[in-house]
């Protein structure tokens, strides 16, 4: 059963923007804190931005002002607005869901979403 489906990814130059989304399972995100993360080549894959079902968030330093978590719960998709990107921010990017803020993630890693950042 796919749990996640992460779409929106490309090639931007750096200082441009994308918009991912991560469409979740009913099951999901009536139910759990969803948020991003990214995995860039040799490095272990780190939390981006999570959001709770109050609207609570979450930043990681790296993308605090810059990135911004939000949630259509009619439509169960969990978006990642990315301004000013820059060459670190290459990676591919995954959703998944948690128990609370910060808490580990719940489900098996998909394919996710690719993101490069490159003149």
């Amino acid at each position: 059963q796919v749990q996640f489906a992460e779409s929106g990814g490309g090639l931007v130059q750096p200082g441009g923007s994308l918009r991912l989304s991560c469409v979740a399972s009913s099951s999901i995100y009536n139910r759990y804190v969803l948020g991003w993360y990214r995995q860039a080549p040799g490095k272990e894959r780190e939390s981006v931005a999570q959001i709770s079902r109050l609207g609570d968030t979450y930043y990681a330093d790296s993308v605090r002002g810059r990135f911004t978590i939000s949630i259509d719960k009619t439509r169960g998709t969990v978006y990642l607005q990315m301004t000013s990107l820059k060459p670190e921010d290459t990676a591919v990017y995954y959703c998944n869901a948690h128990q609370s803020i910060q808490g580990p993630a719940l489900y098996n890693w998909d394919q996710g979403t690719q993101v490069t950042v490159s003149s």
